[in-house]
Order: structure tokens, then sequence, then C-alpha cells
């Protein structure tokens, strides 16, 4: 107990704080801010980290995170985005809806595209819309090396040397699928860029995040023709060619997370469905095949969406022969080095550890220590362990709401106890247990309770 009162967590910047402790009262994942409350999940992180480094060689990884709504998919997610750009990879992030899917038409497969563009984002541009800043570092990057080889910027070989270090670059590209067209636009942006044609910069831009609709719309804009425009067919090869673009940029490589996948299973019509399973087939076998070198593809999905073998992903034989448990994945063990990884509920401890870490991050924000002690922390945990069904159903959601709520209304109500609070809030639950059921049960057993001294840290 003595090292837990001695661990200080670092300050925290206010605009990111602020953010982070809304985002959590809210039931939202944070979107900055999430490894100051990384409680648990270390070895899913191990895992996670462990494809960043296969993709770092030159690889690829695709990995599922199956959790209930609430268990920390998409926290996990963003927490491994931050750590991504950290090791200086690219990222891009989206969530699928009604409107975006794998496979679609009318659009809804490549608005997946134009969102992960929209989310692209890098080092320097933590916060998405990394895509012409991107380019115009790689660009910066090359006129840089000319210099330090001993030619001037005002010499005329430098604009020579330039174009064809531009080329060399985009030409292994140019033998993938859509390269040929991707090398060109590229080439003609940087073009643009040297020139300042902010026009043909904005018209390259647009094609490289699949926001024409046509051909001829296109060539009108580019100034010249292109054979294919990004489309529902083949966005995941662009999305291929930008993982190459990447690393070809001094990137490490290009990590994609594709959250709600629970939409997929949503889709009552089964031919439909069933091609945006066949999409996610292609995913799988190119990466773990090596025909995605660069590219780390995470999805989050609820187990429904694994495991139904009506709608789910089992219900596909391809995916479900890739993907279910071996008959020697026995409950107990461990195994995170497969493509699924199953979100755990934290432990007693994990769960007591994670709202302590959240008390000091409210005081640290407010400039007041919250009117709770380490006991009634406790008595809280216990009094969402007792709900029925919560040993195994809890989530972090749900526990860091509740307990927002009770750190808000003792701030903002100097003259109510953690008693009067949490009392009455157990009280009303009872009572709409009791009425929903239309009984009330003679002798309700006491259950099982645990103190502070019972906490491991």
């Amino acid at each position: 107990m003595e090292q837990t009162q001695q661990h200080e967590i670092p300050r925290v910047p206010k605009r990111i704080l602020t953010s982070l402790l809304s985002s959590v009262s809210a039931g939202v994942v944070p979107r900055a801010g999430a490894p100051y409350i990384a409680i648990g999940r270390r070895d899913e992180i191990s895992a996670l980290l462990s494809d960043l480094e296969a993709v770092n060689e030159g690889g690829g990884s695709m990995r599922f995170l199956i959790g209930r709504y609430g268990s920390g998919k998409s926290f996990l997610m963003q927490l491994i985005r931050g750590y991504a750009l950290e090791r200086d990879f690219l990222t891009a992030d989206a969530d699928l809806s009604p409107e975006r899917r794998l496979y679609g038409s009318g659009g809804s497969g490549v608005a997946t595209y134009r969102e992960l563009m929209k989310n692209l984002a890098s080092k320097s541009s933590p916060d998405g819309g990394a895509l012409p800043k991107i380019l115009a570092r790689w660009i910066a990057g090359l006129q840089n090396d000319i210099v330090q080889s001993g030619i001037a910027a005002d010499d005329v070989r430098f604009d020579t040397e330039l174009s064809r270090r531009v080329l060399e670059a985009l030409r292994e590209m140019e033998f993938l699928v859509g390269g040929f067209d991707f090398a060109r636009v590229v080439t003609a942006y940087y073009h643009a860029f040297a020139g300042g044609d902010d026009d043909r910069r904005s018209a390259c831009l647009r094609w490289l995040r699949g926001e024409y609709s046509t051909k001829t719309e296109a060539r009108h804009d580019l100034g010249f023709s292109v054979s294919v425009i990004i489309d529902d067919e083949n966005w995941y090869d662009f999305l291929k060619l930008w993982a190459a673009l990447a690393r070809t940029m001094g990137y490490r490589g290009l990590v994609v997370f594709i959250d709600e996948c629970v939409n997929l299973y949503k889709i009552s019509h089964r031919v439909s469905r069933e091609n945006n399973y066949e999409k996610i087939l292609s995913m799988f076998n190119d990466t773990l095949q090596g025909r995605a070198p660069g590219l780390a593809l995470v999805l989050g999905g609820t187990p429904q969406f694994l495991e139904d073998t009506r709608r789910g992903l089992f219900s596909y034989e391809a995916l479900r022969s890739r993907l279910c448990d071996s008959r020697f994945a026995l409950e107990g063990f461990k195994n995170l080095i497969g493509p699924v990884i199953r979100l755990r509920r934290l432990s007693d401890d994990e769960l007591f550890a994670l709202i302590s870490r959240v008390t000091k991050l409210y005081a640290q924000n407010y400039g007041q220590t919250p009117r709770i002690t380490e006991e009634q922390m406790v008595q809280f945990l216990q009094i969402c362990l007792d709900r029925a069904g919560a040993d195994s159903m809890i989530t972090p959601r749900e526990m860091l709401r509740d307990y927002m709520t009770v750190l808000n209304i003792l701030m903002q109500n100097p003259d109510a106890s953690f008693a009067d609070v949490v009392g009455s809030a157990v009280t009303l639950k009872t009572e709409a247990d009791e009425e929903e059921s239309g009984e009330v049960p003679a002798d309700t057993p006491t259950p099982q309770k645990f103190t502070i001294d019972d906490i491991e840290f």
C-alpha cells in the first residue's frame, strides 16, 4: 500500500486532461491521453507491439480485438495508435457504420477509405489530416539530401536531381495493383508543389483521398488521364500502396485501425454481408502471406461478430477455419500469438488501480483533492461487483462513468457525503430491481466483501 501512495502520476497538460476526463465521464474513448489511464492489458499491448516490430521489418500483420461493449477494445486501439505514432509509424483509423463498410456499392466501401485518409496521422500530426504534411515532409527530405550531396538549391542541376529521386522512389510501386496511376499522381503532386500550382496540388490530393466519382472529372482537374480512380472495388489495394509509400518516405509502416466491425454483423442482406467477409479474408491472406509489406490491420468487434455461426465471421467457413480456437486452446491458458485477441475482464486489483488513477487525475484537473478515501473507493468497487453478473460482465466504461458521477456530485455538493450519494443510488437500484421482478426476497444473502488490505498493487 505504501508503494502505491508514493507513486505519483506525471503532470498532464491541461488540454489533454480536460478532454480525457470529459471522455471518461461520457463513456467515450479518449483520442488523446489514453496512456494516463492505461491499467492492465500488459500482455495484449506487448502482443500488438510485437506486430509493429514485424511491420518495421517489412512484414504485415492482422489482429482481431474481440470484447463486449465497453470492455476496452476502442481504448486499446487508441493506446496502440499512440505507441505507433511515437515509433514513427503512420496510422489511420475509422469506425464502420451503415454508411461505411469494407465492401459495398453506392460508395459505402470507398467511404471507409476516405475516413481513413481523413484520419491519417503521423508523429508530427497526431490528430489526423496528415496527408499533405507527410508529402511535403518527404519532398523537403529529398531536397535536404540533395543539398548535403553537394548540389546547391540554386544550382541548375537541383530540380533535375530532385525529379530523378522522386521517380526512382516511386518506380517500384508501378508494378503493384493501381501503382502506375498512384505513382503518376504523386509525381504530379510533387511538380505542383514545386511549381506553386495550388489547383493541381488540390486535385492530386482529392484523387489520393478517393474523392472523385468519375475518371472524367479526375482527368479534367488533374490535366492528364488516369486509368482508375479509387472506388468501392479497389480501395484496399491503395491502402497497400500507402503502406509501401510510407516506408519509401522513411516511416516504419502504416497501421490501420477499423473499429465497430459489429456493423458488418448487423447487415441483414446475406450476400452483402458475405462480400464484406470476403474482403476481410482477402486482407487476412495478404497480410499473413507477405503480400502487404509494411501494413498492420487491427479490427475491433464483439464476440457475436466473431462467433455467431449464422451471421458472424464464423458463418463464413474460410474465416472460421482460420480464426476459431484450436481444440488445445483450453480455458485458462493464454495465447496472444494467434490472430484473435479476446479481452478478458480486468481483475479487481486492476479496477481499483483504475479508479485510484482517475481520482488523482481528477484532483490534478480541478486543483482539489476529491472527498473520497481509499476505503470508500474499495466500497464503491464492491458495490459495482455486487451487481448480478458483474463478476464476469462488468466493464471499465460503465464503472468509470458511475465513478465520475460520484466524484462530480461530491465536488458540486459540499454538504453531501459519500454515503449519501452511494447509499441513495444503491437504494434506488434495489427498489427498481425488486419492482421489476415483482417480489422482495425474504432473505438477501450478504455478498463477500473485501477491504483495502486485500488489494494487491
